[in-house]
């Protein structure tokens, strides 16, 4: 069996790093927020080279604290990719927002920023570009936008911890951004975490609010806010193993590469990366027709794979009620039944690489 992703093999490589963290939590009582949170918050930001680094209970409230703290709410317009998880969607809805969807490039994945201008309108005030599988989109273009038009830009870095767009962090190019931890990212926990990173002052004291009761003392309610505090557990989890993180991001890219090199000249499309982005390979996606066969057929050869996303957002019925038609994003439709996403993970052996292509290489012919 070659899992799609390998969790367990990561924990034992770093047992004694990661028992040792969570005990010490267990030793301290420090459950919810706190010591543990507050140096990991310090650590990533530094790691960023960021000013501010906010914890929350996930990465899906971050988006959705972020948009509040910018005061985005009903009566506004949001910009967001039409390939993407839901989460970057749902968190404008949430908010009270309108929702517009853009097309995505054909093969980075990433929103097309050649169409964001025509969707932008009076009631536009934010756009929300993610950098998908672990690809920054074309920020330059975006905060021209931005300027040009006085607008907000919150990255969804859920994908790209790591990652680098000519030579800038992502997350450190917009006004404020995004970050989650759930446990199969590059940097995971062990459970549902997140967090929120910017340079502004008051924006960041307003997340701090936000996500914990609107407060900022133990009693000191300014505002309502909500319960969105990153446990002590998971916040000393992410503390040891944010060390190891440029290492396993080294290893994902090294992995591609093998990729690349063994599936070249196939009819496989591969991911396309300019030479001034470093791709982090949150996940290694090609597409490929007859996707469907094609992953039951490795599946029967005990190869995991991965689809993200079988349903480009703007189609999902949960957007029914906007009336959106495949032709309104042609790309993301025609893509959504080709993308099939290959093991990708630090720990995934060269060995492990070369077997799931020559079986992939098989079953297409």
């Amino acid at each position: 069996m070659i899992p799609f992703v390998n969790l367990k093999q990561q924990y034992l490589n770093h047992q004694i790093e990661i028992d040792k963290a969570i005990a010490s939590v267990i030793n301290e009582t420090a459950f919810i927020s706190g010591k543990y949170a507050n140096t990991f918050e310090n650590e990533f930001a530094a790691y960023l080279g960021i000013k501010h680094v906010m914890s929350c209970a996930n990465g899906t409230d971050s988006l959705e604290i972020l948009l509040k703290a910018f005061g985005i709410g009903p009566g506004d317009d949001v910009i967001v990719p039409a390939n993407s998880w839901i989460s970057t969607s749902e968190s404008v809805s949430t908010v009270g927002a309108q929702v517009v969807f853009v097309d995505a490039l054909p093969l980075k994945y990433t929103i097309d920023t050649s169409l964001i201008e025509s969707k932008i309108t009076k009631k536009t005030k934010a756009i929300v570009p993610v950098h998908l599988y672990g690809c920054p989109a074309d920020m330059d273009e975006i905060m021209a936008l931005a300027n040009r038009y006085n607008l907000i830009v919150i990255e969804d870095c859920a994908q790209s911890h790591g990652a680098a767009y000519k030579g800038k962090k992502t997350g450190t190019i917009g006004h404020a951004s995004s970050f989650s931890f759930y446990p199969g990212k590059n940097l995971g926990a062990y459970g549902d975490a997140g967090a929120m990173a910017t340079n502004i002052d008051d924006v960041a004291t307003h997340c701090r609010m936000l996500a914990n009761h609107g407060r900022l003392g133990k009693h000191d309610h300014g505002i309502e806010g909500r319960n969105s505090r990153l446990d002590g557990i998971q916040a000393a989890i992410l503390s040891a193993k944010l060390p190891f993180l440029e290492k396993w991001t080294n290893a994902r890219i090294a992995n591609a590469a093998v990729y690349n090199k063994l599936l070249a000249n196939s009819k496989l499309i591969l991911p396309s990366t300019p030479d001034n982005y470093r791709h982090v390979y949150h996940l290694y996606v090609v597409q490929v027709e007859n996707r469907n066969e094609i992953q039951e057929q490795l599946k029967a050869r005990n190869i995991e794979t991965g689809i993200h996303y079988p349903i480009a957002l703007p189609l999902l019925k949960a957007y029914q009620h906007l009336g959106f038609r495949p032709e309104d994003f042609p790309v993301s439709y025609s893509q959504q039944g080709k993308l099939l996403s290959l093991p990708m993970y630090a720990e995934l052996s060269e060995e492990q690489i070369n077997c799931v292509c020559k079986n992939l290489l098989e079953i297409i012919g």
